[in-house]
């Protein structure tokens, strides 16, 4: 087995080499002077098992590339097999037409990865389920949820606790973490009048007195989450706290999030986190290369992944 870092999450990576116990294969990926990736392999993988380990986050298309030529040197260096582990799939959330003369990015995307010479995509925490199926080669769409229930069960009673999706599109996720707790769910009406902005209408739930968990797959401007914060507070819930898989967090969001009734806002590392994450006084990380350290094992050995979720 080969494990290979992009540039991206390379503290990820290394903890997910350490879990499985092998070392990471030596690679040079690096830019020209016209900012053109160049990537070299610098051990034999002919005939090996490989795995590059890249989240295609900000700079998504820097960090894309990243993934293909690698990928592609891969393939031309006679890899047996090449699996791109995503742990944050970018331009999932472009996974449909809202309007005439749109693009659907994500199978744009998907289609770039399996022509680059991928044999199958393991990813966390897909925006929207459909996109394995954009893919035509084997997907395997990992959960943070057991992630997220062992901290939740480490550091929060659970007799008073209430999980609450932020929007109605979801419920679904919101669900699945509530049903693995034995806790309630409630959910967050709101209404978008245009892209980056939110309006909170109703909370849907008695959430009075109760610890809520917001749980959802990515925080970016953080507008949705800090609003549905206030929502729930106006209802009288005792506490705040959000779960979320993919920390985005661009343009002024941590400090959106500092200023906001969210008392805590775990996230995990699929993304690199920033500095202003890591000093932040109210946002925590928590690791999920366990989880995907144990995928990659599985699937090496050709065992089965899903049963992760059981």
């Amino acid at each position: 087995m080969k494990i290979l870092a992009g540039n991206s999450n390379r503290a990820l990576t290394e903890a997910i080499a350490a879990y499985i116990g092998v070392p990471l294969t030596k690679c040079q990926v690096r830019r020209f002077a016209d900012m053109e990736v160049f990537v070299e392999i610098q051990e034999n993988v002919r005939g090996q098992d490989t795995f590059i380990v890249q989240s295609t986050s900000f700079p998504a298309n820097d960090h894309l590339m990243e993934v293909l030529i690698m990928a592609d040197a891969l393939r031309r260096a006679s890899a047996r097999r090449i699996t791109a582990v995503i742990p944050y799939f970018g331009y999932a959330r472009q996974d449909r037409k809202p309007g005439p003369r749109t693009p659907i990015s994500a199978k744009l995307v998907a289609n770039m990865i399996t022509r680059a010479g991928a044999d199958r995509v393991l990813t966390v925490d897909l925006h929207a389920g459909q996109i394995q199926g954009f893919f035509d080669i084997p997907t395997d769409n990992l959960f943070a949820a057991p992630v997220m229930v062992r901290d939740i069960k480490e550091r929060i009673p659970l007799n008073n606790l209430m999980v609450v999706s932020p929007d109605v599109g979801g419920v679904v996720r919101a669900r699945a973490l509530a049903k693995r707790i034995d806790a309630p769910l409630a959910i967050v009406d709101k209404r978008r009048e245009r892209a980056g902005e939110s309006e909170v209408m109703n909370v849907i739930g008695d959430v009075s007195g109760k610890t809520c968990l917001l749980v959802d797959d990515i925080i970016d401007s953080g507008g949705t989450l800090c609003n549905a914060a206030d929502a729930l507070m106006r209802e009288g819930a005792e506490e705040v706290r959000a779960y979320i898989t993919h920390g985005v967090l661009s343009g002024g969001a941590v400090a959106r999030i500092a200023s906001s009734h969210l008392k805590e806002l775990v996230l995990t590392d699929t993304i690199h986190p920033t500095e202003a994450v890591r000093i932040s006084n109210n946002i925590r990380v928590i690791s999920i290369a366990p989880l995907i350290g144990e995928a990659i094992a599985r699937t090496a050995k050709e065992e089965s992944v899903s049963s992760l979720f059981d």
